[in-house]
């Protein structure tokens, strides 16, 4: 089951896949906590189809990303070899604080590190 995030579905998978890119590029984001454990779905399929290292799981993650050359390239390229070794888990949230307004639980994901990993 997923979460419907008070938007319509285009607008939901839109905005994840957004959340998803801009956590891939930057490999930390601040959003969220409910955004950000759905984000966290999206990242490990997009990271595990990277490692899949096939024509088919590359076109799936490019299609995701709206046909982004660089994201797709970081995922299947960078990303896949980072976590060659390593079965899933590849991001990590953060709590933070709650934010002012309407006290909604704000928290950092980010992508585990490799000195992480040995541990």
């Amino acid at each position: 089951m997923y979460r419907k995030l008070g938007r319509d579905n285009k607008h939901r998978r839109s905005m994840l896949a957004n959340l998803t890119k801009d956590l891939v590029m930057n490999e930390e984001i601040v959003t969220t906590e409910t955004r950000a454990k759905e984000v966290r779905k999206f990242v490990d399929k997009m990271i595990t189809y990277g490692k899949d290292q096939t024509l088919e799981s590359r076109r799936r993650v490019a299609a995701f990303f709206h046909n982004d050359k660089k994201v797709t390239s970081k995922v299947c390229d960078d990303l896949a070899k980072r976590y060659q070794d390593r079965k899933g888990g590849y991001a990590r949230i953060v709590k933070i604080a709650e934010r002012r307004g309407d006290n909604s639980l704000m928290v950092v994901i980010k992508l585990v590190q490799e000195k992480e990993q040995q541990n």
